[in-house]
């Protein structure tokens, strides 16, 4: 061997399985060079004996073997030892039982005679595939703790305490088909939760399909969401799948499910309790396998008691039901959506807002928003359009949340210490108050409460210090 021994970072044991005993002691003397710790083990009844005692980074192994062979052996592991990799050995003549080996489950396999390069080869290719495992493994998981700990759900952005317990559910129903229920006012952001729940679950590489219940005309939503055949109908020219064969293995999104015509509310059912649909026009039932997250605004069970909802849909629907806040609730979320939208709007329209000064801040955070984080998003847009300067002042935002927010700021401000009318003490003390609230969310983590704040680390010392916190 001329090059240098392989870094197997992510292999140190190495069991060698042959029945002869100089291919064994080849083998172990190749392999210790590269820095391995090498078993052996000259039966496959041997190598389980073994692997029962002692665990393994990787078997080699031989095919044909007195005993119960190399391909049983490659079965055992695939099921005692899963990820486990195994690379198998075959004599000239024995591929066809090396190809049945990979069926069984076997990472690579190498021709008898081999040269030794050929070993070193494999075993360095299944060393990289495990390092990169565990290395998504890893990221994986530092995602998911970031997740958990900061201020995302998918796309969304969160801050306050109402919009964490919010977030938690979504992680912990995502896992599960379970049907959900995402309720909640105009403009929460129901479609964002919806996202969040396929994204945390395991169909997150299937398709997303989304549909707005209302915003079809119901001749034509039947066979949007089920399909149709050929001649179903005048204009059905051809075959056509629906929305539920199109989010097939993934997620189903019915927006304003509450606008859903009664005739359809029943196949709705029927296809939610059998996983089964039937395209308009056909004369058989299709199997899918779909999960189902339905949203409305409108209050269920007030239809259900007037008759325009059916019951037993309500209660299939209703299994896991999701209530998101409206705005005025989280009004701690409103500092960091701006942030985004501040910095959306100078990506979608070419401005170059910097910032909003602390009198529009104030105020945005004392309007109710009754159009909740949409009617944000677009006052936002509106702002950066109407700002005079690099920042986004008072007089930049619409004349309902100027003079609204401003009177409901003046019940806001009164639990500030401030014993005058200076509009920049008032906002010395909002901002003392975000810091505080910041800091309280975060359990005194200050990182974390300068990324809510939407400042840097060093400036959210600078003004710990300023105010005198401890």
């Amino acid at each position: 061997m001329t090059e240098a021994p392989a870094d197997f970072d992510a292999f140190s044991r190495v069991l060698v399985v042959d029945d002869e005993e100089p291919v064994r002691h080849m083998l172990t003397l190749l392999l210790r060079r590269e820095g391995l710790e090498v078993a052996e083990a000259d039966s496959a009844e041997a190598a389980i004996e073994h692997l029962d005692r002692e665990p393994v980074d990787a078997v080699l192994t031989d095919v044909r073997m007195p005993g119960q062979g190399g391909i049983a052996l490659v079965g055992w592991c695939a099921e005692h030892r899963p990820g486990l990799t195994v690379i198998v050995m075959s004599a000239f003549g024995s591929i066809d039982l090396a190809v049945e080996a990979m069926h069984a489950g076997a990472y690579d396999y190498i021709s008898k005679p081999f040269k030794q390069d050929e070993v070193v080869l494999s075993l360095r290719k299944a060393q990289e595939r495990e390092r990169l495992r565990r290395e998504n493994a890893a990221l994986r998981a530092r995602l998911a703790a970031h997740d958990e700990d900061t201020d995302h759900l998918g796309k969304m952005l969160i801050a306050s305490a109402p919009m964490r317990a919010v977030a938690k559910t979504v992680r912990k129903v995502a896992a599960f088909k379970t049907t959900v229920l995402v309720l909640g006012e105009s403009g929460v952001g129901k479609e964002l939760i919806s996202r969040g729940i396929h994204e945390h679950s395991p169909r997150v590489d299937k398709p997303f399909v989304a549909v707005n219940c209302g915003a079809i005309p119901e001749p034509l939503l039947e066979s949007e969401l089920f399909g149709h055949v050929k001649g179903a109908f005048t204009d059905a020219a051809t075959d056509k799948r629906g929305l539920f064969e199109e989010a097939e293995g993934g997620t189903l999104f019915l927006d304003e499910i509450g606008e859903l015509p009664p005739p359809l509310q029943v196949k709705l059912l029927r296809a939610l309790q059998e996983d089964e649909i039937r395209r308009v026009g056909d004369t058989r039932n299709r199997t899918v396998d779909v999960r189902v997250v339905a949203a409305t605004s409108r209050d269920l069970t007030a239809m259900v008691e007037d008759g325009s909802f059916r019951q037993d849909l309500f209660y299939r629907l209703n299994v896991m039901p999701i209530e998101v806040p409206p705005l005025r609730e989280r009004k701690d979320d409103i500092p960091p959506l701006v942030s985004r939208f501040v910095a959306s709007t100078n990506r979608r329209l070419g401005t170059s807002i910097e910032g909003v000064d602390e009198d529009a801040v104030g105020s945005l955070v004392a309007y109710d928003w009754p159009g909740n984080v949409r009617e944000l998003e677009n006052t936002i847009e509106h702002a950066a359009v109407m700002a005079e300067a690099s920042t986004i002042g008072l007089q930049a935002l619409p004349e309902r949340v100027r003079e609204r927010g401003s009177s409901n700021a003046a019940t806001f401000a009164m639990k500030f210490p401030i014993d005058d009318l200076s509009v920049k003490r008032a906002g010395r003390a909002l901002e003392r108050e975000f810091i505080l609230r910041a800091l309280e969310q975060t359990q005194g983590n200050r990182t974390h409460a300068a990324k809510l704040l939407d400042l840097s680390h060093r400036a959210l010392l600078y003004k710990i210090k300023d105010f005198g916190f401890s």
